[in-house]
């Protein structure tokens, strides 16, 4: 069971992270998901800048543990995504990128959503 638990929160972390750095873009069609979004944008970008580690990196960790299996060092972005992005290991030069990632994609869709908001209310 703890097995399963971990998998699943892997796959909730890993949308979590697809919201942070996309969801911005879903704000054009629901406007109201930005205060949703804007925390959740905050954090991720606040994670990667700080050199933080989230807490469902440790949680999913204990999990793997409770189930029998290793736990691994590091942080989610860098055991689960690196290896498919990069194939270098994550250093602090590349993590504070990966929060420019965030800032500058999260800006552009609120520009986008904010143009089309105003296109709305002009007619």
């Amino acid at each position: 069971m703890a097995a399963f638990a971990a998998d699943a929160l892997v796959v909730v972390h890993l949308l979590f992270v697809a919201f942070v750095v996309l969801g911005g873009f879903l704000l054009v069609r629901w406007p109201r998901l930005l205060w949703l979004h804007l925390p959740a944008a905050v954090w991720g970008a606040y994670i990667e800048f700080s050199g933080g580690i989230c807490p469902l990196t440790p949680l999913e960790n204990r999990l793997r543990v409770r189930a029998g299996e290793s736990a691994y060092a590091g942080d989610f972005v860098e055991h689960y995504l690196l290896p498919v992005l990069y194939p270098a290991f994550l250093d602090t030069s590349l993590q504070t990128a990966l929060g420019g990632v965030v800032v500058v994609v999260n800006l552009a869709a609120y520009l986008l959503a904010w143009s089309a908001w105003r296109r709305k209310t002009r007619g």
